[in-house]
């Protein structure tokens, strides 16, 4: 069993510094969490005092009920998997491996049983006598997970295990991953700047910032139903479309404006105040064609196999993306027009929070 409670955790670093502000999250037994945000939001100092390498400047950390802010990283039967491989360059695959047990003076012939049935849980069975040097970057990942997993811990914690290999093996390592955890029905907790592997692996996501939790939610929920301006554009790729303007009232009728375009917005807006704001949508929600809320000329083509990406130049800091059909044949210089879905659209207070949403 492994249920994990932070109760208003805080680090300070110094008198100026605070990495953490008063957190408090609960991580369910065999659930598989992910901590997904920028660098230096707080998410890996958070891994670091669940695991017991940092101590934390006020708050509690709960293990199945029980405080343990005062116990060592050793006495939590917890498991970490690091960025670097931190393999012992020195000694064999299987050497690797077995240091737990053999640390903890576990008799040789379970010791190598043991390092046997997990190497062929993560696939390296063949790689028991070759030097760390002589693995790929895939293939040492899998070796520190076996190194964790053969000390059988109740919960697993993962800072970035898979931020320095390439695309293909980050797809192959993240499937690896998730079949662990389907396997062995542990707590993960898994800490990445990644949104694709938030998205791909989390039962949970939590995501941070500046110190704080700014949304908790299953996958769905956070790119679907974003509770800010900060989660809307952190999350998908290419990330929600955000047009900033002016919310306007007239007639009991709400139309958001700016210097290229005037949009009658859904009832469901209604209630917002005039001012300063940021329609939001999805490229995937924005449909060109000959007409539309906005007439602009295709900036950029961005074939991707099965869809492509149309960048519009519409005077905006940022482009204005749609999603088309991969087989779509646009040029540069093409001139469309792009209509918003009104079930789809957004809409952000200037401070960043979100006013609302159509669907």
């Amino acid at each position: 069993m492994a249920r994990i409670e932070l109760q208003n955790l805080r680090k300070e670093f110094g008198r100026s510094v605070v990495a953490v502000k008063d957190l408090s999250l609960t991580i369910e037994d065999g659930e598989f969490l992910v901590m997904v945000g920028p660098s230096g939001c707080g998410k890996t100092t958070t891994l670091r005092m669940i695991a017991g390498f940092e101590d934390p400047s006020s708050g509690e950390i709960r293990m199945d009920g029980a405080t343990v802010n005062e116990l060592e990283p050793g006495d939590r039967n917890l498991g970490m998997v690091f960025q670097s491989h931190a393999l012992f360059p020195h000694k064999t695959v299987a050497q690797n491996i077995e240091f737990g047990p053999r640390m903890q003076k576990i008799e040789p012939e379970t010791r190598r049983r043991r390092v046997r049935e997990v190497a062929e849980m993560v696939r390296i069975a063949h790689l028991l006598d070759k030097m760390p040097g002589q693995c790929s970057g895939g293939e040492s990942q899998r070796v520190a997970l076996a190194r964790t997993l053969i000390t059988e811990p109740d919960t697993f914690l993962l800072d970035e295990p898979l931020s320095s290999l390439d695309a293909k093996l980050r797809r192959e390592m993240r499937a690896e991953v998730d079949r662990l955890h389907q396997e062995l029905g542990k707590t993960f907790i898994y800490v990445t700047h990644d949104q694709e592997e938030a998205m791909t692996l989390a039962d949970r996501i939590v995501v941070m910032r500046a110190g704080e939790i700014e949304q908790v939610g299953t996958p769905l929920e956070i790119y679907s139903d974003p509770v800010s301006l900060f989660v809307a554009d952190f999350f998908g790729s290419p990330s929600m479309n955000l047009i900033p303007g002016t919310i306007e009232k007239s007639d009991g009728d709400v139309v958001f404006r700016n210097a290229r375009t005037s949009i009658s917005l859904p009832p469901a807006f209604s209630g917002a105040e005039p001012g300063p704001g940021t329609l939001g949508i999805r490229p995937e929600h924005l449909t060109v064609g000959t007409e539309g809320e906005l007439v602009e000329k295709i900036h950029l083509v961005e074939p991707l196999g099965k869809d492509t990406l149309l960048y519009f130049d519409y005077g905006g800091e940022d482009d204005l993306i749609a999603i088309v059909d991969g087989v779509s044949s646009y040029r540069a210089g093409t001139e469309l027009g792009i209509r918003f879905t009104p079930e789809h659209l957004f809409l952000f207070h200037e401070s960043g929070r979100r006013i609302g949403r159509a669907g």
